[in-house]
């Protein structure tokens, strides 16, 4: 189908998707007779762009619901500035961490292992898998979506057969596979996610990264080609994963001196832990090595004293 195919398909189903860059997740504003919404808000250095960005599509409408398909860092960094934009918004969250956002544990939440910031906010209601409900004029399914997230949701409309995939599954792949980082086999759970999606046979996607695409069966060959490549070499997937932390952070720096990037490094669990021992010399030569990886595929740039974002 064709790109004005997917943008006929997005306003009947009255979606406008706001196509962030690599720090924010996509938005999605959801309208029509039913409760106006917006899925996922993106990172907190976006969080005035988010608000701009959903204010000026609104005008005098208002923004009743704000629902976040997992919360990650850069999916739910603009929650806060959103909800003092709009006072009455109601927010809803998957069920799975929701006692972590009441206590604000940052450990279970993900943010202190990734070295990531996400302003405190709270939630109103659970987006409960296996249910539905109405936003703007259509009715939504709630699906649990494993893999990347376990307590990940995605959302699908049928009648227009229209996804909202977060990072389930994207036109090239899907998002990190978090729980092999913590040692939790997780891969199956992707293979299981994906079969579902197979099983919705939407025709039309909109990822958590990216652009709206509509060729599912191939998206879904290579992001099922690059799962065997992670099960094959599990090794390969950490060391991707931990490349786009620092990529991650890199893109909110966009400049660092390496003896700063090396302190954060150290004190960013998820990076520390693998690291194979605790003599500085040792940790620096393994992150010199991370870093040599992504220059070569032009993910930055290093002179003697900076690495700079490219």
């Amino acid at each position: 189908m064709s790109h004005s195919a997917a943008n006929d398909v997005l306003a009947c189903a009255g979606v406008t998707v706001f196509e962030r860059g690599w720090l924010s997740a996509n938005n999605v504003l959801i309208q029509g007779e039913g409760p106006t919404a917006l899925v996922d808000s993106g990172y907190s250095s976006h969080a005035a762009q988010t608000t701009a960005l959903v204010s000026q599509a609104l005008g005098s409408q208002h923004l009743d619901l704000l629902l976040n398909t997992h919360l990650h860092s850069d999916h739910c960094g603009g929650n806060a500035a959103l909800k003092v934009l709009y006072p009455d918004l109601q927010t809803l969250i998957p069920p799975g961490l929701a006692s972590a956002v009441t206590d604000w544990d940052e450990e279970r939440l993900t943010y202190a292992p990734t070295g990531q910031h996400c302003p405190r906010f709270a939630h109103h209601g659970l987006l409960i898998p296996g249910t539905s409900l109405r936003l703007g004029t259509g009715i939504w399914q709630v699906h649990g979506a494993k893999g990347h997230d376990p307590h990940s949701i995605i959302l699908f409309q049928p009648e227009s057969r229209l996804l909202l995939s977060a990072d389930a599954l994207w036109q090239n792949g899907f998002g990190v596979v978090f729980p092999e980082l913590e040692g939790q086999s997780a891969f199956d759970e992707v293979s299981e996610t994906l079969d579902l999606i197979e099983a919705l046979a939407p025709t039309t996607v909109v990822p958590g990264h990216g652009s709206v695409f509509q060729n599912v069966p191939e998206a879904l060959e290579r992001a099922r080609s690059r799962l065997q490549q992670f099960r094959s070499a599990p090794e390969r997937h950490l060391r991707h994963a931990h490349k786009v932390l620092i990529k991650f952070r890199l893109l909110e720096w966009q400049r660092i001196e390496y003896e700063e990037l090396f302190v954060w490094a150290v004190n960013t669990p998820y990076l520390k832990n693998a690291m194979p021992t605790t003599e500085p010399a040792l940790q620096k030569q393994w992150l010199r090595q991370l870093l040599t990886e992504l220059e070569q595929s032009r993910a930055l740039r290093m002179d003697s004293h900076f690495v700079l974002n490219a």
